[in-house]
């Protein structure tokens, strides 16, 4: 009998230990943990991570953020923005002057944020009803270069050309003081949260509306799937990401000027949630890295890279059209494809080992 209770506790145990790792959060946890790791190790040893190095993954971590936001908009919903940019800018110069005028606790900071990406997404929801397909990018070009506009003008607001310089380190909640080293756990602990979201609505009946409007707009009607509701939620959704990164970028960088807000940094945008695969979370990460990371920490220390900056968009656009062409699912199917083909292999390995047998 104790021999048969002993058997039942391991296989219990067993049981929730392999629910644990099929865990849609494990994996990501286990990123995040490795992530903050490489932090540790930079701010406590010399030389072993270098400056560059924390600060490509902190700013690609920023940029999976927004991508997540996209990735709900462009991989579920089916729409299309090229207005990234701007919102991001837009968060930035927003967090920026409360941290510099009003020095606001950082909590309050992002919920002012978040409030501004709200309205600014349901106005943008709204516009996207009447227009389809490429005119509804277009329509976010438009807004995205006249924010940029506004962005260069000289105010109070952006600081014109120059930019906001010297945004102040803040304090979290008017509790723990943020600098630069904390502030990349601040930027972890949001993105896990991200995640987090991303994964309950994608699971949800919200993400399996999304994905009906997306198939057919008409036959989710006739299901009785409001179209206004969920392009609405979508680029609200797509918005708040997107001006989350912004402030998150402002208080990293503690500065935000005009030429990062740019066209170029909406199509990278783009690029890695196609080249990771934008209906997958590891897919973004992937893009992210693949288009961010590579550049930030190793193709701008590569001196070809430095003399020719325009180097790096032919790299990400050759990525994009292999993608395109062999794996409209992006990284991701690549890796699955991969994958199956390897247990299949061991899978008949095995069986011919039995027949040998």
């Amino acid at each position: 009998m104790a021999n048969e209770y002993k058997n039942i506790l391991k296989t219990e145990q067993k049981s929730k230990f392999n629910s644990v790792l099929r865990h849609p959060l494990f994996s990501f946890v286990i990123l995040i943990a490795v992530l903050a790791a490489i932090q540790l190790v930079y701010m406590y040893t010399d030389g072993i991570i270098s400056l560059t190095v924390s600060k490509a993954i902190a700013q690609t971590l920023i940029y999976t953020i927004v991508g997540l936001g996209f990735s709900i908009l462009l991989g579920y919903a089916g729409l299309a923005s090229l207005g990234t940019a701007g919102f991001m800018g837009l968060g930035s110069y927003i967090a920026g002057n409360l941290l510099i005028t009003m020095d606001m606790p950082y909590a309050l900071t992002i919920l002012a944020v978040v409030a501004v990406a709200i309205i600014l997404g349901g106005v943008v929801g709204f516009i996207s009803l009447r227009i389809e397909g490429m005119y509804l990018a277009i329509i976010t070009l438009g807004l995205s270069e006249i924010l940029l506009e506004l962005f260069k003008t000289p105010n109070s607001f952006t600081g014109g050309a120059s930019g906001l310089r010297k945004v102040p380190f803040t304090t979290l909640a008017n509790t723990f003081q943020l600098d630069r080293e904390t502030t990349f756990f601040l930027i972890l602990a949001v993105l896990f949260l991200m995640i987090v979201i991303t994964i309950n609505i994608i699971n949800s009946p919200t993400g399996r509306a999304m994905l009906a409007m997306k198939n057919s707009s008409s036959a989710a009607q006739a299901m009785g799937i409001s179209i206004l509701k969920y392009r609405l939620l979508a680029f609200i959704m797509a918005t708040v990401y997107a001006m989350i990164g912004g402030a998150l970028y402002i208080s990293y960088n503690r500065a935000s000027d005009p030429t990062s807000w740019t066209l170029s940094l909406s199509l990278n945008i783009l690029a890695a949630v196609i080249i990771g695969g934008s209906r997958s979370i590891w897919g973004v990460l992937l893009g992210s890295f693949v288009i961010f990371g590579l550049d930030l920490a190793v193709l701008k220390n590569i001196a070809f890279f430095n003399n020719y900056p325009g180097s790096s968009m032919i790299f990400s656009g050759v990525l994009i059209i292999i993608i395109v062409m062999f794996y409209p699912g992006g990284l991701v199917r690549l890796f699955n494809d991969i994958s199956t083909r390897v247990k299949t292999a061991r899978h008949k390995w095995k069986e011919h080992g039995k027949d040998v047998e």
